[in-house]
């Protein structure tokens, strides 16, 4: 059971049977021990956090080299960070909409609204209600000019942070087909107001 925590890394050896729907692992090896993710209460509920997010929003069956790479080398930086602890999940779901094909258009960021719908900056109110307010929508150019070597730069009140994250949930669902809400959610915020 040790192996198997949020965003483990394992490698399995599995007797694949075309016409069963579950099939039978013969063994899991963990390919890449954690050092800290189990240990330290922020980067657990972060992992706990981006496992769900993960289970939620990936459906494809077949395979994704750049994705697996994204996936594998950002878990292995939430492992061993330590600036920016605060914004490694809203960076990382930003970065994610790339590999899910969803990702919004960054070169409009000076505008003032973000169409969440479009994923676009735009200068005036979309004709639709899912768009950003343009304090909401700076924090979002912000965020979606920042990467995870910058994260600790990202200013954000408490306030903004939580917002944000609201912000690219509600983007998640408008993109991504069957997206429901995160239980997880509360408990990374729970984790972050103390």
């Amino acid at each position: 059971m040790a192996v198997l925590q949020p965003l483990s890394m394992v490698e399995l050896d599995v007797e694949h049977k075309p016409n069963k729907e579950i099939q039978t692992i013969k063994e899991v090896r963990c390919s890449i021990p954690f050092v800290e993710i189990p240990f330290h209460p922020a980067k657990n509920a972060i992992a706990l956090f981006l496992a769900e997010l993960l289970f939620r929003s990936l459906r494809r069956s077949e395979p994704d080299e750049d994705l697996f790479q994204f996936l594998e080398k950002s878990i292995q930086l939430l492992d061993c960070y330590e600036l920016g602890i605060h914004n490694f999940h809203l960076v990382f779901l930003a970065k994610l909409t790339r590999y899910l094909g969803c990702a919004p258009n960054i070169e409009s960021g000076k505008n003032t609204y973000f169409d969440l719908l479009n994923g676009v900056f735009l200068r005036e109110k979309p004709l639709h209600a899912h768009y950003l307010l343009p304090e909401a929508s700076r924090n979002m150019s912000d965020l979606l000019h920042t990467d995870f070597n910058t994260a600790d730069k990202l200013k954000l009140s408490r306030t903004a942070r939580v917002e944000l994250l609201e912000n690219l949930i509600e983007y998640y669902q408008l993109h991504i087909p069957d997206f429901k809400g995160l239980q997880s959610l509360e408990v990374l915020q729970a984790l972050f107001d103390s």
